[in-house]
């Protein structure tokens, strides 16, 4: 069974990977160390024309962090304009607000340029990195400006209040207010998908298995890979299936099978799950699975292909962008 993504529901468009933060929920492992890439407005309206083609009328705008580069963000909420496709909300960090009166200003600028509504992050993984002070300046400025306010999450508040708002604070401070189990229990709290810098993060509360064991229970298809309520799209023109990020098919391939040349992971990842993926990464490639074992299949998928990127040098356009799977460590931009 080969992957065909040919309808899109709803998604969002990332405009860049850099980041004030480096949160250790991050599925698309944004941090400061990305190149300060950003969209621009022909790629955008590129990326928007096929998601509309493919039928999502609506997306949401995030990174990284959009709300870094002004001029870039008012130019895709202009192309989004142009190309008919609505906008839901942009996310935001808050890492950017300075004062009361420049948050008002650039909200307003944000406002004359269609956008309605910000989706506010609040959670301890944000307070590693942003004040409190600082969210609680947007949210009032939101107020101000009459932006409407899609806090993510915001029964979180009371956790942060319970700290300085002047300054951020480390998980670790959390674990030692509110208890040795309180970090475990953040993924029940926050919708907190199963891959990026999650894995290493939550990964050590979970047993772990053998390759072998997981391969031979997971002998379906991964269906993650074909889900669209909640696809990405990124400024280097990749389309993430489902939330696994660090996989990617070029836009331009959407509407049609996928070759299982050009993209031997992903055809047999959803095609046959993961045990496929493992036996074509070790015959193949040399892969070795870790004694250790795995926290589950997202985990061991993982591993398998930063081990083609980091070890293999492999650059195939399924496994996309490269900087995902480390950082400043591998040559090369993005």
């Amino acid at each position: 069974m080969t992957l065909h993504i040919n309808r899109l529901r709803s998604g969002g468009l990332i405009t860049n990977y850099y980041c004030t933060s480096e949160c250790g929920h991050c599925l698309y492992r944004c941090s400061p160390a990305w190149p300060r890439d950003y969209i621009t407005p022909e790629s955008a309206r590129s990326l928007l024309r096929t998601v509309l083609r493919l039928g999502c009328r609506e997306i949401h705008i995030g990174g990284g962090e959009p709300c870094l580069q002004p001029e870039g963000l008012c130019a895709v909420l202009d192309a989004a304009r142009e190309t008919g496709i609505g906008v839901e909300y942009v996310e935001t960090n808050s890492s950017w607000y300075r004062s009361p009166e420049q948050a008002r200003s650039f909200l307003e600028r944000l406002r004359r340029h269609g956008l309605h509504t910000l989706l506010v992050s609040i959670s301890p993984f944000h307070n590693e990195f942003i004040p409190l002070a600082k969210v609680r300046g947007v949210l009032e400025a939101c107020r101000d400006t009459g932006m409407g306010v899609f806090p993510w999450i915001p029964d979180f508040l009371r956790d942060l209040g319970a700290f300085d708002p002047d300054r951020p604070h480390r998980l670790m401070e959390y674990a030692e207010l509110f208890g040795e189990g309180y970090l475990e229990s953040l993924p029940q709290r926050y919708w907190i998908a199963g891959g990026g810098r999650a894995l290493e993060t939550f990964g050590r509360f979970r047993p772990r298995r053998s390759a072998a064991a997981i391969a031979a229970e997971q002998n379906r298809g991964c269906g993650e890979l074909r889900e669209v309520g909640h696809f990405h799209v990124d400024l280097y023109g990749n389309y993430v299936p489902g939330l696994c990020a660090g996989f990617a098919i070029r836009h331009t391939d959407l509407g049609a099978p996928l070759p299982e040349t050009e993209y031997p992971l992903l055809t047999r990842a959803a095609g046959r799950g993961i045990g496929a993926v493992l036996a074509y990464a070790s015959a193949e490639q040399g892969f070795l699975p870790d004694e250790a074992g795995y926290a589950s299949k997202c985990h061991l998928c993982y591993a398998i292909r930063r081990f083609l990127v980091q070890e293999r040098n492999l650059d195939s356009p399924e496994l996309q962008p490269r900087r995902h799977y480390a950082g400043d460590a591998l040559p090369g931009s993005p």
